[in-house]
C-alpha cells in the first residue's frame, strides 16, 4: 500500500524527464509513495499566450490531476520554477499535505502573486538564481515560516540534484 501520491510538476521549457523531477521521483518511489509527472511541454511551446506558455492551463491540469489523486490518499505536491508555482497555487483549490518547491517564482506577470495552503513546505532556492531573484523568495518563506535551503547554485540547482532530492526526502518523512 502506498503512503500517498506524490505529482512533480517540471518547470518552463523543461519536461517530465528533466533531472531533478526524475531525482524527485526515485526517492518518492524508494519511500512508497506514488508519483506521477505531468507533461507541459505542449501548454510551454504556446509562446503566443505568454512568454511563459499557458500557465493558467497548467494549472487547470495540475488542478485536475490532483484533485482525482486525493480520492485515494495523501497528496504531496512538488515543482521547479513554473512548476513550484503551479503547485503552490494548485495547494490553494485542492487540499494537499504537503508542498515542496524548488526556486519558485513569487511574481508570475499577471496572474497571483505566489500564495500556499498552510501546509508543511520546503523550499530550495540558489543563491547566484539569475530568474527568480533570492530575496523575495526568502522574504515569502519567511513570512510563512517555511523552511528554506538556499544553495550556492543558479536557477537550475544543477551542481545541488542529489541535495535537492534529500531536502524532498525529508519533507516527505514529515508529512
Amino acid at each position: 500500500m502506498s503512503r500517498g501520491h506524490c505529482i512533480l510538476s517540471h518547470g518552463f521549457e523543461s519536461g517530465p524527464d528533466a533531472t531533478k523531477v526524475t531525482a524527485l521521483a526515485d526517492v518518492a518511489e524508494r519511500l512508497g509513495w506514488t508519483h506521477e509527472r505531468p507533461d507541459y511541454t505542449d501548454l510551454d511551446a504556446r509562446h503566443e499566450i505568454s512568454r511563459v506558455g499557458d500557465v493558467p492551463e497548467r494549472l487547470r491540469r495540475l488542478v485536475g490531476l490532483a484533485t482525482a489523486a486525493v480520492q485515494r490518499g495523501p497528496v504531496v505536491l512538488a515543482g521547479s520554477s513554473l512548476g513550484a508555482y503551479i503547485s503552490a497555487i494548485a495547494s490553494l483549490q485542492v487540499p494537499v499535505r504537503g508542498l515542496f518547491l524548488m526556486v519558485p517564482p513569487t511574481t508570475m506577470g499577471p496572474m497571483p502573486a505566489l500564495d500556499a495552503a498552510s501546509v508543511p513546505t520546503s523550499v530550495v532556492h540558489a543563491w547566484h538564481d539569475d530568474v527568480v531573484p533570492a530575496a523575495g523568495v526568502i522574504e515569502w518563506c519567511r513570512a510563512r515560516s517555511a523552511r528554506l535551503l538556499m544553495l550556492d547554485d543558479g536557477h537550475r540547482l544543477t551542481d545541488h540534484v542529489e541535495t535537492t532530492a534529500l531536502e524532498f526526502e525529508l519533507l516527505l518523512g514529515r508529512v
